[in-house]
């Protein structure tokens, strides 16, 4: 397999490392609530994972697997977070359809104002398949910007890095 077929984890983004404070950002849920990263601040961990669009085959794989690791990712004092260009009613739909219970979260306007200043949008216009994992101080702790875009990370990679929080 040549490098460029092998999966890669790149470990920083145009804009942040790991060390960095998770920029701040508010945006609708799917449900039409609103979310504030910085709410999270002294109370949990958070998995922000962006991903490229609903309904594609990799996403509807990739965040039902945190669906069903719900439990374990709260043992983890952890809230999962996903972060998509979508609208709120593709998400809504999506949502409903693959029974996803945990915030889904509309990028969509202004033109994707938080992936980008989280540096993972994709050339193609829309976000990188990148996870964030935000300790309780609201500091970047691991940063996986999954590549080839197509294919999901491996979950147990992400709670390897939550068991050392």
């Amino acid at each position: 397999m040549s490098s460029t077929q092998s999966p890669q984890s790149l470990t920083e983004t145009s804009t942040l490392k790991v060390g960095d404070l998770a920029p701040d950002f508010t945006l609708p849920t799917a449900k039409g609530e609103k979310i504030t990263l910085s709410d999270f601040r002294g109370k949990k961990n958070v998995v922000l994972a962006f991903f490229p669009f609903a309904f594609s085959s990799t996403c509807s794989a990739q965040m039902p697997s945190y669906e069903a690791e719900l439990e374990r990712f709260k043992s983890y004092d952890t809230e999962v977070i996903g972060v998509s260009t979508d609208s709120r009613h593709a998400l809504t739909a999506w949502a409903k359809q693959y029974q996803l219970t945990f915030p889904l979260l509309s990028d969509f306007y202004p033109h994707a104002a938080v992936a980008q200043k989280y540096g993972v949008m994709h050339e193609l216009g829309m976000p990188e398949r990148a996870l964030f994992v935000i300790d309780k101080e609201g500091k970047i702790r691991w940063i996986h910007v999954h590549r080839p875009i197509g294919e999901a990370p491996d979950n147990e990679e992400l709670f390897e890095v939550l068991r050392k929080l």
